[in-house]
């Protein structure tokens, strides 16, 4: 019996597939087949059925579960103690972003790397409503996130990276481009360019208007604010950026928006965390970003 077959067995009763167990453990679907029936086969029961794409714990695997896991756990902790006599740390760390931001996550991976070559280090983007849910279920270690000013996820502990208003901005050609400011309700009778649903921007004006009975109409979608930008400079409507690039584009006119919307970004990391290397990381990357742009002046 090897401790593979002990971690592709809890995958794939963990996951209840063997495809997203091949994916999590990231081989081939087939390796996964092969070493629980391998495991099965030394044991003389099956202990898994598959039907209809589930799959389930036989009698002899709900067995045989609760000690795969405790002979994983006493390796890991065996390691572990190892690691910290010889004053190494091993292991994994997975971060996510979203698209943009103005951390050099490259320079801090090399950092961490060169003092600690042992750790694999994985990096991922997608929009802030996916991120989150993965930090506090505990597929990701750490993450850039745009949250709300007063918003704190239970659990999740954070430094500000950036603290900045949200604008809406059009091209120098628009109708709106002499006007010096825009209300909720005005900037709603206008086609809008924005990023998609879950990101931090798009939550932040969802949320304003849902407040005020308001519905906006998002005529486009760009996966980062810099294509949002480049959108409305070709007239295609009125961009939702924040503040530094709405201002500072060619080609756009940015305005104030009342009520004022703001949302920041931030290095947030699971409290609970028992990883040593992810503990490390966030440390790292807390000491760099204490000294981050301060907010937006009122």
């Amino acid at each position: 019996m090897e401790l593979r077959q002990l971690e592709y067995f809890v995958a794939v009763v963990e996951e209840r597939s063997f495809t997203r167990a091949a994916q999590r453990e990231r081989v081939a679907q087939p390796a996964v087949s092969a070493q629980i029936q391998r495991l099965e086969r030394q044991v003389g029961q099956p202990l898994v059925t598959r039907s209809r794409g589930d799959v389930r714990l036989t009698q002899a695997g709900a067995a045989m579960l609760p000690h795969a896991r405790a002979a994983l756990g006493a390796v890991r902790a065996a390691r572990q103690a190892v690691d910290e006599v010889a004053n190494l740390v091993r292991g994994t760390v997975a971060i996510g972003t979203v698209t943009l931001h103005p951390v050099d996550v490259a320079r801090l991976m090399a950092e961490f790397h060169g003092a600690h070559p042992g750790v694999e280090i994985s990096l991922r983007t997608d929009t802030s409503d996916v991120l989150l849910a993965e930090l506090a279920g505990g597929s990701l270690d750490a993450a850039i996130v745009s949250l709300a000013v007063d918003e704190t996820p239970a659990g999740i502990d954070c430094v500000v990276i950036t603290d900045e208003i949200i604008e809406p901005a059009v091209s120098v050609s628009h109708p709106l481009r002499t006007r010096r400011a825009l209300s909720l309700p005005q900037l709603c009778e206008h086609p809008l360019i924005s990023l998609p649903s879950g990101t931090g921007l798009r939550s932040r004006l969802d949320t304003a208007c849902a407040a005020a009975g308001l519905r906006p109409r998002v005529a486009f979608e760009a996966s980062s604010p810099a294509e949002v930008a480049e959108l409305a400079r070709h007239g295609l409507g009125v961009a939702i950026l924040p503040r530094s690039m709405a201002r500072n584009t060619a080609g756009l006119h940015a305005m104030r928006l009342t009520p004022r919307l703001r949302g920041r970004l931030v290095w947030a990391w699971r409290r609970d965390a028992t990883s040593p290397a992810a503990r490390l990381f966030c440390a790292l990357a807390s000491r760099s970003l204490r000294g981050a742009p301060p907010a937006d002046p009122e």
